[in-house]
């Protein structure tokens, strides 16, 4: 298995993250300050620099205005359509004589 930080799903939830922030209209700046961290916390995060724990991803949906469940959801959602293709792909590799 490959290192989590290498794995698309990691750049899935990345993308949410951002995602989760801008529609709560908040800067890295404003949300890494509203979580008591410095200004860089957030874009640390956001490049994949830096890892959440899921006591520190609940707290980022909290300032977000979002919930842990439905963040949860989302990136679930994400994976599975991401990888529709892939497995439309493999199985027509698979019907091919």
């Amino acid at each position: 298995m490959s290192k989590t930080l290498h794995r698309p799903e990691t750049q899935l939830l990345i993308e949410l993250l951002r995602d989760t922030r801008v529609a709560a209209g908040l800067t890295q700046a404003q949300l890494s300050e509203q979580l008591g961290r410095g200004q860089s916390f957030a874009s640390d995060v956001e490049r994949g620099q830096r890892r959440l724990d899921l006591v520190q991803l609940r707290d980022w949906c909290e300032v977000a205005g979002a919930t842990l469940p439905n963040l949860v959801r989302d990136f679930e959602q994400r994976v599975e359509a991401a990888n529709k293709p892939a497995k439309r792909a493999r199985a027509v590799r698979a019907r091919r004589p």
